[in-house]
């Protein structure tokens, strides 16, 4: 772990770097991802297929594309009661949290007494993904796919790659489909993007991408805005503790360890704490935890290159800190939790209390995990059921409330310039 405390002679000088990073905008990882979308778009299938044994190592034909209904027959019989179980509660409180969230149509009088609203419908076909890699997301499958079958979104395709031996995750199988998944491919990384954006002949093009990847799979996604809505820019997974002398070091240390075993290398975490004793304790926590850890190796090295312990001088300090970082996941271990609340606006999500560890929102709280990293919180927010319907206005004048419009028209028609404007309104009135 890194340490940076306010009384260091660079201590400025150096959180303005550490502020600065982020895994989102690396020239070398967008230049290969540029590549493998092109590759994608100009030969479909054929460069979906290769990259596909290049960088999963498994060899599939086109049709071997689509999982089958065998292998999700499969995967449900291998399901035991303890996967059952926790996938229906996960499912239960992501769809009741979800239901909560879904915008509704409306409709008012305006000034001129015509009637205008807006309508919501979820989007016709949506492209999920979910990654796979060194630990098959099984609640990511839930936290996304659950939100697209809340909202109403007829097709749910999923993305997500196989294992060497052309294989899904069965516990991700039964996840994916029980969740509401209406077609799974397995393809992986910027190819899946691409195909999901782009289509090919076996996967068909979506309308907007939705899901967390690694850093090729987030520039993925940023190239191909304009082909394809996305969501937000969900990458390696980060946390921020913020605690004062009130904190427990054994808790802080756990959830920091927590998120740094994903295993890219690429997550960061954070404890920044107005307390020297509470920075101390916790180095000597995480030293006495990591090497009883399966994934410790992943851990170790996360921890050197993205792992900061920081001494603040004020909470108030803090609060700024964790705001110019916006991290994923914030724990607020303070006494002033409802302060925390009103301060920290970049947050991807807050958990509030020592008893509210980051996993409860990884798996089984409600809100969905697909959340913003790399600084990107401070302009998006954390994945909502809503980013799956789509909006649209509607207007409706009758000839009395055109009447009344007529006048501003016309004078914003002369401002502008644009006398058709002007006379498609009027043409109306004048017409017996």
């Amino acid at each position: 772990m890194n340490v940076l405390k306010f009384s260091d002679k660079h201590y400025a000088a150096r959180l303005s770097q550490l502020a600065a990073a982020s895994s989102l905008f690396d020239p070398v990882v967008e230049e290969r991802a540029r590549g493998i979308v092109e590759a994608v778009r100009t030969r479909g299938d054929a460069a979906l297929l290769e990259l596909t044994e290049r960088f999963d190592g498994a060899q599939l034909t086109a049709e071997q594309l689509a999982v089958s209904q065998a292998e999700i027959f499969n995967a449900s019989l291998t399901a035991d009661a303890a996967l059952r179980a926790a996938v229906t509660e996960a499912e239960k409180n992501i769809a009741t949290f979800a239901k909560k969230s879904l915008r509704k149509n409306w409709s008012a009088r305006n000034s001129h007494g015509a009637t205008v609203g807006e309508k919501f419908d979820g989007f016709g076909r949506v492209g999920i993904y979910i990654p796979g890699g060194t630990a098959p997301l099984v609640s990511t499958a839930l936290m996304t796919i659950t939100l697209a079958r809340v909202a109403g979104c007829r097709e749910i395709v999923v993305c997500t790659p196989p294992g060497r031996d052309g294989s899904v995750n069965p516990a991700l199988l039964f996840a994916a489909r029980t969740a509401g998944a209406t077609e799974i491919y397995k393809a992986g990384g910027a190819q899946a993007i691409a195909a999901l954006a782009l289509g090919t002949a076996t996967i068909r093009p979506v309308q907007k991408v939705f899901g967390p990847g690694n850093a090729y799979v987030v520039a993925a996604k940023r190239l191909l805005v304009g082909h394809v809505a996305i969501d937000l820019l969900p990458g390696p997974s980060e946390v921020l503790v913020l605690a004062d002398d009130s904190a427990n070091p054994k808790f802080i240390a756990a959830d920091l360890l927590a998120q740094a075993e994903h295993g890219s290398g690429h997550e960061r975490v954070w404890l920044v704490t107005t307390s020297a004793r509470i920075l101390k304790a916790t180095e000597k926590e995480i030293a006495r935890q990591l090497p009883k850890l399966s994934r410790r190796e992943f851990i170790a090295k996360a921890l050197a290159s993205n792992g900061w312990l920081i001494q603040v001088k004020s909470l108030a300090d803090g609060f700024a800190l964790v705001n110019r970082l916006a991290p994923e996941h914030c724990e607020v271990m303070i006494r002033q939790q409802q302060q925390a609340v009103a301060e920290i606006t970049t947050a991807g999500a807050l958990f509030l209390g020592g008893w509210s560890p980051t996993v409860l929102g990884d798996y089984v709280a409600g809100p969905s995990h697909t959340l913003p990293t790399g600084g990107a919180g401070r302009s998006f927010a954390g994945l909502t059921v809503d980013q799956f319907q789509r909006r649209t206005s509607v207007v409706n004048y009758a000839k009395p409330a055109l009447k009344k419009a007529l006048r501003a028209v016309q004078k914003f028609a002369e401002l502008e310039g644009l006398d058709a404007h002007g006379k498609s309104a009027l043409i109306r009135l004048a017409d017996k």
